[in-house]
């Protein structure tokens, strides 16, 4: 059995079992990985792939336990070289991230911009997706930090790290009727149409959890995963928006008017999942603590050595996280 050929089972089961698009995309050829895989399961004595004809066309039922074996397996491969590394020169590399819009676009630019300033020899990959998507991506491996409010609790093989919390705001064009209200109120937007977040995005189930809890149905009419589309709609008067606070710039919104709604659907907080047995290069722990400055490497390490997520949240029990 050799390395190789894990590697091969698993980026094929990657890539919709098409054997030609993961020839592709790891440069190597077609019949090289139908050739390996068909030693490897030779050596086996069981299939790991169903076929018809020369196509696979399924994962056996015990070809689904050794590709997840085989996808571990690799992960510690690179963690080994990242450890190499390390000792090398710990200050080239690659990080990646995996995080949504509302992140990229408002959390983390003058982050990356100091990180790239301070690290030149550091590349950078940010991957967008939803929370899900990129929940998924950390737990696989595929990139080393995700960062998002939602869905990162669904995977129990990662860290999950606190770094800020934040509200929402309603957005609507000046003169609009909810702009003449002392105290804005559930009821209050629920007769208005409303322009949020995509399920599953930037907190949006404190919204719809508020809502339910008060026994209104609210009308959401249009939903994004980007804020400045919402906010495009609603300039063109569409209907009421509901964002991040950190979304609205004062200057480059001042069309609109930013309601409070922080007493309507409480705080949410954006975390760092990590998995949890991922190899922390230097430049890693720098990026996190220039994102929450309270992420220090000595907690961090912490977190990492306990089990369970409720121990790593009371390592947070004391610090008070930073709004934004």
């Amino acid at each position: 059995m050799k390395l190789q050929q894990l590697r091969y089972i698993w980026e094929v089961s990657k890539n919709n079992l098409n054997v030609s698009a993961t020839a592709e995309h790891i440069y190597t050829s077609q019949p090289g990985i139908s050739k390996q895989i068909r030693i490897l399961e030779d050596e086996l004595g069981i299939p790991v792939f169903t076929r018809n004809g020369k196509h696979l066309t399924a994962m056996t039922p015990a070809g689904k336990k050794i590709i997840a074996i085989a996808g571990e397996m690799l992960l510690q491969v690179e963690n080994i070289k990242n450890i190499a590394k390390e000792f090398r020169d710990e200050s080239k590399g690659t990080l990646s991230i995996a995080t949504t819009h509302t992140q990229a676009r408002y959390a983390l630019p003058e982050v990356i911009k100091g990180f790239m300033h301070d690290k030149p020899e550091v590349a950078l990959d940010i991957q967008q997706g939803t929370p899900i998507q990129i929940s998924e991506m950390v737990s696989q491996g595929k990139v080393d930090i995700a960062i998002a409010t939602e869905a990162i609790e669904l995977f129990d093989n990662l860290v999950m790290l606190p770094c800020y919390s934040w509200d929402r705001c309603v957005l609507v064009p000046s003169g609009h009727p909810l702009t003449r209200l002392k105290e804005l109120t559930l009821a209050d937007l629920a007769v208005h149409p409303l322009i949020t977040y995509v399920f599953g995005f930037t907190g949006r189930s404190k919204l719809d959890d508020a809502f339910a809890s008060a026994n209104l149905n609210p009308d959401v009419a249009l939903t994004a995963v980007d804020a400045d589309v919402i906010k495009t709609y609603v300039r063109l008067g569409l209907g009421v928006g509901i964002v991040a606070r950190m979304a609205y710039d004062k200057k480059l919104d001042s069309d609109l008017v930013a309601l409070d709604a922080g007493h309507l659907f409480g705080q949410s907080v954006t975390k760092i999942g990590i998995r949890k047995d991922t190899f922390l290069r230097g430049y890693m722990y720098d990026f996190m603590q220039r994102f929450a400055p309270h992420l220090t490497k000595d907690i961090i390490n912490k977190a990492m050595e306990l089990k369970e997520q409720d121990a790593i949240d009371h390592l947070f029990d004391d610090i008070s996280l930073p709004y934004f």
